[in-house]
């Protein structure tokens, strides 16, 4: 599990993961209108919280987007990620094991546009994984400021 610590994986699942959100929010960011009508496509929420979810889970995105790819609080980004990414693995599961297909509201803020939700479960996991791999195994730093133990025992 070594090389899940290594800090060149780290940025390259945060640019990766942190482009797939950043990409993801910017239209709903744009425009959350489509987005209630996709969330009530679920039919999981009330309607109460649907238009507030539809206005800052976008804003979310983006702010855990930003963070993944610029390494600014990556791991609380990916800890973000993490339930961003189970919730929606919920949403599409629960509409999968009902034979629904969705809209998926991932990367369209199109209504029209169905999906299966067996393939969405299956898409979201890579992401997941690498939020679960950013969170769960902080990269290791170099302590002592890069020096050997042997050079800063002589020191």
């Amino acid at each position: 599990m070594s090389v899940l610590r290594r800090s060149w994986l780290h940025w390259a699942l945060g640019l990766g993961l942190g482009g797939v959100f950043l990409y993801a929010a910017w239209g709903k960011v744009l425009d959350p209108r489509p987005l209630v009508t996709i969330i009530w496509g679920y039919r999981i929420l009330p309607a109460g919280p649907i238009n507030l979810l539809a206005i800052y889970m976008p804003w979310l995105e983006l702010f855990v987007g930003a963070c993944l790819a610029t390494g600014i609080l990556r791991r609380a980004a990916a800890f973000w990620a993490t339930a961003l990414l189970v919730m929606f693995e919920i949403a599409l599961g629960v509409n999968a094991l009902r034979g629904v297909n969705v809209a998926c509201g991932c990367f369209s803020a199109n209504a029209e546009e169905t999906h299966n939700a067996w393939f969405l479960v299956l898409r979201d996991l890579p992401m997941l994984a690498a939020a679960l791999a950013m969170l769960l195994f902080p990269p290791r730093r170099a302590s002592g400021g890069g020096k050997s133990e042997e050079s800063r025992v002589k020191s």
